[in-house]
């Protein structure tokens, strides 16, 4: 009994010395992809006992995770700047030449930022601003091309910690560092894997310098505007306090966290204060998958193709000649494929299922899963890797070429590039990779690597959250090159 008592004791006393942090996610990015970040710091957050507040176009699916500590700030409004045209196979098809390529990211450039404005004017945004009766431990917001949520530690006093979509790049590095050296790391949008030719170099120091002029052209006083005009008054209501200069608010992050592992990434130089921690939304062990697709998959004698080009690049968007073509390559597969599609076709091949929505991960964790036909988004890749499954990998823009040029580099995907007669191309792939056990032993190796840590990266995450709160900030972990003042 003696002992039974002394074991409350110490639950009990664990219990109070474990204190509650209140922390704000700000997530408001217009791609569902980008919310299972938010989703998954929210989820071990959470876990850990600690209070959060989420701002998310999503509040639907937010409200979902159905905890008491959840509080969710509904930004949804701010879609109607959403252009989806933009972001359609179709559109990237009908503009392959450079100057093009420039006018598509100097619009959704513009369309993002314009995004993070309204994010900040919305009403419900406005209503946590102004109540002074919340407070913050701490602030984790996505950087993707805009500074202007640096203004939200600042309204709360509280430390603030980036979070990185992708593998840590020169522009969010120089944020808590300094730009990584173009001379052995690619830019996030470059096709290159080291080690480079001088050639590639200097176009690796060329990409830095022109992004560095586009910004500094477009948004860089606008942001520092945007900044004094909607996050000014706020300081200003909370008294005592001057609003600091934007300048000083911008470099003022006390964290990095990288969406990324050197096993499907590269291996960088990176500060005391970047944390790599891809990977951590993954569940180990998936849901259940709908018994429909259980069926399927456990029915699967050769094996089954997951296909799917992800949330913003729909397959449905790709031109109906494509589609067909796709489909008679797989109709002569021996494989059962599941392809993520958002609309019906006529006359399917009996070994090709069509699904609207995909549980990725119960599909991908599944023993019979043979092969993913990805478009190598930075998600889709490091859940392939954490389950061990071999690629083929058909980029479209942004990082997906550079993240699927880094798996065949290493030795686990074969690339398709995307083009009205792909699917000649996308067979011979398929083919490859199915009969040649390289890349699925390689997909195995490299997953048993990215396990083989000391602690999970959801409890990576935890710590280090927890940590800068502990240490007000963890001013021990910035970097000296912040206090050089060009």
């Amino acid at each position: 009994m003696k002992w039974l008592c002394f074991a409350l004791l110490l639950v009990l006393k664990s219990a109070l010395d474990c204190e509650a942090y209140n922390t704000l996610l700000v997530f408001p990015n217009l791609s569902k992809s980008h919310t299972t970040l938010a989703f998954g710091y929210a989820k071990h957050l959470l876990g850990a006992g600690h209070e959060v507040t989420i701002v998310t176009p999503y509040p639907k699916e937010a409200k979902e995770i159905g905890h008491p500590k959840l509080r969710v700030v509904d930004v949804s409004e701010s879609l109607k700047i959403f252009t989806p045209e933009v972001f359609t196979i179709k559109a990237v098809l009908w503009n392959e030449t450079m100057s093009q390529y420039w006018k598509i990211m100097k619009t959704t450039s513009k369309m993002f930022f314009s995004y993070e404005e309204e994010t900040i004017r919305n009403q419900n945004v406005q209503d946590l601003l102004n109540d002074h009766t919340t407070h913050f431990d701490v602030v984790i917001a996505e950087w993707f091309h805009s500074d202007m949520f640096a203004g939200f530690a600042t309204v709360f006093n509280c430390p603030l910690i980036w979070s990185s979509t992708t593998e840590a790049h020169w522009m969010v590095l120089s944020l808590i560092d300094e730009a990584s050296n173009p001379a052995y790391t690619p830019d996030m949008n470059s096709a290159a894997v080291p080690p480079f030719s001088l050639a590639q170099r200097m176009m690796q120091f060329t990409i830095q310098a022109i992004f560095k002029a586009f910004k500094f052209m477009y948004f860089s006083s606008r942001d520092k505007t945007n900044y004094e005009v909607l996050f000014g008054p706020h300081v200003a209501k909370r008294g005592n306090r001057e609003l600091p200069p934007f300048e000083e608010v911008l470099y003022n992050g006390t964290l990095l966290f990288s969406n990324s592992h050197p096993v499907y990434g590269q291996s960088m130089r990176l500060p005391a204060n970047c944390k790599e921690i891809g990977g951590f939304w993954i569940e180990r062990e998936p849901k259940p998958l709908p018994q429909d697709l259980q069926k399927i998959m456990d029915s699967a004698y050769h094996g089954v193709i997951y296909f799917s080009m992800g949330s913003i690049w729909k397959s449905k968007d790709m031109p109906d000649t494509m589609k067909s073509d796709i489909l008679r390559v797989f109709s002569n597969l021996q494989q059962t494929i599941i392809w993520k599609l958002e609309e019906e076709l006529p006359d399917l091949p009996k070994n090709v299922h069509i699904v609207k929505w995909a549980p990725q991960h119960g599909i991908l964790a599944h023993p019979n899963c043979r092969l993913f036909i990805t478009h190598g988004g930075i998600f889709s890749v490091t859940e392939t890797v954490f389950f061990g499954v071999p690629v083929v990998g058909i980029p479209v823009g942004y990082d997906q070429t550079l993240n699927i040029d880094r798996a065949v580099h290493k030795g686990f995907a074969r690339k398709v590039q995307l083009a009205y007669d792909l699917a000649d191309d996308l067979k011979l792939a398929i083919e490859e990779v199915l009969s040649n056990d390289s890349y699925r032993i390689r997909a195995k190796e490299l997953s048993q690597m990215y396990h083989d840590r000391p602690v999970s990266p959801g409890a990576e995450l935890v710590h280090w959250v927890e940590h800068v709160v502990r240490t007000r900030g963890a001013p021990h972990l910035r970097s000296p090159a912040l206090m050089l003042q060009f």
